[in-house]
């Protein structure tokens, strides 16, 4: 009874806080409340001890909110900030480890150089989930993309980098056997991830009730954990690639019902899981801290080196993150030379795909100069090629050019580059990943109430200082769409649209001709913008029949015609996205009501 009381308290004081950290012009943000109110709790007198297996967390609170992140992460964005991304979350990890075990190993010589480095390893990671405080404060989203991708993948990294640390503290271990044990822990992870998503995606599709298959994605995350940290793999790392393949292919196999119950419940999920992290961090306060007084006497040398080590990791990230910038512009200033030449290319595909484009192979003669080989493959020049290859190759060009618009429209100045410094926080896979030492590690309960006062003091110093350092950046809102990119959307939807409405030779699904006036009326509502509108009163039952059926196609090509504006990447992703959840609630209308007639 008590275990449900405090969980009762906590969901109330979850809900609570957030409620509040959305009122008043300079709100705060829920997490930094949620651990001063923890912590605070943690002190008073006669409060019962809480300590959670570190277990519960690695295994059973990140995976879903890792997850989640991941399903809402643009799959287009994250591939085009793959290179940032990668590098601060391997490379910057590896880093940082090295540079705080030389300075640990430095301060407490008992520890020596393999337990500094894990407990630098330990410190590494910045969180995914401190990176919402950025986002809801509207970050540039290009921004939010590399600090979401970077503490998604990180945490493999830094926990790879802190089991081979700690098993040279009891023994030797090869660099060989560390880089190795590196590269299976991700490729591993991707081979299991990719299965796991793959099928959880056909599972889904196959059940026809939106209640069972949100149930489905409920166990998606744990089923792609268990079985890569068996395999030796990273379990993490795996939960994020079945979840960037549920988000991708979420709007192409399962149905709007589906995905609005998912947005719903995971969302509802994420904020639980996500404050309970965050107030469990407070609440731990009180008994790291007793700990370290009664084994040292003193919490000053604890205080000292946890704000040498956020000091450290700050620095040590800017240090990485300016040149990085730097080699990020200059590679797509280069990549930008090509730009012409893609267009190029594109322009005279699209010429003979209007001309041929309803054949199924195409002929393309040789040119003086050219070799022997297109740029597409292995098929010779001279000869015929299919027409599905040639669509397939002009759609890599037209995204290869949007890549290059992207980098180059959205660069990631020196702006950018302070707020992804100053947005590095750690969080509760610092102190998860610390109360992982073993118990026979020296000054075990130093260490965590060190790596405790990092995340802590990250989350507070940086947190809640971000709206006072992104105003001073005057990048404070940039989140929002421009109202260019909406028009540019709406125009792929109108577009699609009217090549289904405006056709002299629309018939419906059975062949029969539609009712003139119906087609009217849909043309009518199409042009207000009004998907579902509700039948005028005059209408027949068959009229009623033909317009909910003619909006519901003129739905379904418009939700292809966003999906291939996706795959090309021309547009922004987010809003797509947005656009096409838009499309959702408008088809669930549409459905509801034809339900509510047939019922009649």
């Amino acid at each position: 009874m008590d275990f449900l009381v405090v969980v009762l308290l906590g969901v109330i004081a979850i809900v609570g806080v957030s409620a509040a950290s959305t009122q008043g012009r300079h709100s705060v943000a829920a997490p930094l409340m949620l651990v001063l109110l923890g912590a605070g709790i943690s002190f008073i007198p006669g409060m019962p001890t809480i300590e959670i297996e570190p277990e519960w967390i690695l295994a059973g609170v990140l995976p879903p909110l890792l997850y989640s992140t991941a399903v809402s992460l643009p799959t287009m964005d994250f591939r085009r900030d793959f290179a940032a991304i990668g590098t601060l979350a391997v490379v910057l990890v590896i880093i940082t480890s090295v540079v705080l075990g030389f300075v640990f190993s430095a301060l407490l010589p008992q520890l020596g150089l393999a337990g500094g480095i894990a407990l630098g390893a330990i410190l590494s990671p910045t969180d995914a989930v401190a990176t919402s405080i950025t986002k809801r404060l509207g970050a540039p989203p290009r921004v939010v993309t590399v600090l979401e991708g970077e503490g998604l993948l990180n945490d493999a990294s830094a926990l790879v980098l802190l089991r081979s640390a700690i098993a040279a503290t009891a023994a030797t271990v090869s660099f060989g056997h560390i880089v190795a044990d590196f590269i299976w822990a991700v490729i591993g992870a991707v081979l299991v991830g990719f299965a796991v998503g793959s099928v959880g995606l056909w599972a889904r599709k196959k059940i026809d009730s939106s209640a069972l298959t949100t149930a489905v994605s409920f166990i998606v995350p744990f089923v792609a954990y268990l079985p890569a940290e068996r395999l030796g793999a990273s379990g993490l790392v795996a939960v994020v690639v079945a979840g960037l393949v549920t988000g991708h292919g979420a709007a192409k196999h399962l149905t709007p019902q589906d995905r609005m119950f998912d947005y719903s419940n995971w969302h509802t999920a994420e904020t639980l899981l996500e404050g309970g992290l965050f107030l469990l961090m407070g609440l731990e306060a009180s008994t790291l801290v007793k700990d370290v007084v009664s084994e040292h006497g003193s919490l000053w040398h604890a205080v000292g080196v946890a704000a040498l080590a956020g000091v450290i990791v700050l620095a040590v990230r800017a240090l990485f993150v300016a040149p990085l910038l730097y080699k990020l512009r200059m590679t797509a200033e280069k990549k930008a030379v090509n730009r012409e030449r893609f267009t190029q290319v594109q322009t005279r595909l699209d010429a003979r795909l209007a001309v041929e484009g309803n054949n199924e192979t195409m002929t393309f003669p040789p040119k003086p100069g050219w070799n022997q080989r297109p740029p597409w493959g292995d098929e010779p020049r001279v000869g015929t090629v299919s027409t599905a290859r040639v669509k397939k190759f002009r759609t890599m060009l037209v995204r290869r050019a949007a890549d290059i618009d992207y980098l180059v429209a959205k660069p990631l100045g020196r702006r950018e580059g302070a707020l992804i410094v100053w947005a590095g926080m750690r969080g509760v896979v610092t102190l998860a990943a610390a109360l992982t030492l073993p118990t026979t590690i020296i000054h075990r309960s130093f260490l965590v109430l060190v790596a405790f006062g990092v995340a802590g003091g990250t989350l507070l110093v940086q947190g809640g200082t971000m709206p006072w350092v992104m105003r001073r950046l005057g990048i404070m809102g940039q989140g929002a769409v421009s109202p260019e990119e909406m028009r540019a959307v709406r125009a792929v939807m109108d577009a699609a649209g009217h090549t289904l409405i405006d056709n002299p030779k629309l018939r419906r699904r059975d062949g029969e001709i539609y009712d003139p006036t119906v087609v009217k009326r849909v043309q009518i509502d199409f042009a207000s913008e009004s998907l579902s509108d509700e039948a005028v009163e005059d209408e027949t039952e068959p009229q009623l029949e033909q317009y909910r059926e003619l909006q519901m196609r003129l739905i379904e090509v418009q939700r292809k015609a966003l999906l291939v504006a996706r795959k090309e990447g021309v547009h922004d992703a987010r809003f797509l996205e947005r656009s096409l959840g838009v499309l959702d609630a408008a088809q669930i209308t549409l459905e509801m009501k034809t339900a509510g007639t047939a019922s009649h």
